[in-house]
């Protein structure tokens, strides 16, 4: 059965999420959403298959896990940790240890629901008046502020959610 609500930003505000911040969070959701919704028909056995040499569903599972958790950490005023590093290094290539493709499948995509939560967690504890505090970003410590690397993990999270869409939709056929 379809999905009959509207998309999550047409849906009102989310409690304890301050207004300014409404529009990540939105962003977030619906891409969890949009990612289930990809997954439900989406072949298992493929989640490594790279067509047209294209990075692979699996790929871009871990990357949104990833990237949402850099950016929630650079937010925070803090640098990444050796586990962080370890986990980017790691981004593309299935875990030794990783079991069947369906439960990479699932495993993948309920880390990402994870770090989902947990940007909403962070969302509601940020204060708007910290929205332009001065953050560092990476080894070089590039500048960004707290809304700047809030924005940019929903854009680049809604970036690579249209590219794990095109790419499943490719593989389920």
């Amino acid at each position: 059965m379809p999905d009959t609500l509207p998309e999550v930003w047409l849906r009102g505000p989310l409690p304890a999420v301050p207004p300014l911040l409404q529009p990540v969070a939105h962003a977030l959701l619906q891409a969890q959403a949009d990612v289930a919704a990809a997954l439900a028909p989406f072949p298992a056995a493929q989640l490594w298959a790279r067509p047209a040499g294209v990075a692979s569903v699996g790929f871009h599972l871990q990357h949104l896990a990833g990237v949402l958790d850099r950016m929630l950490t650079y937010a925070q005023y803090q640098p990444l940790s050796p586990a962080q590093l370890t986990y980017l290094a790691a981004e593309g290539h299935p875990a030794p240890d990783a079991g069947a493709p369906a439960a990479q499948v699932a495993a993948l995509q309920k880390a990402f629901g994870d770090k989902v939560q947990q940007a909403l967690a962070q969302l509601h504890l940020t204060p708007e008046n910290t929205l332009t505090d001065y953050r560092p970003v990476g080894r070089a410590a590039l500048p960004s502020t707290v809304i700047g690397l809030l924005v940019h993990a929903a854009e680049h999270t809604q970036r690579h959610v249209g590219q794990l869409l095109v790419t499943a939709r490719i593989l389920a056929g």
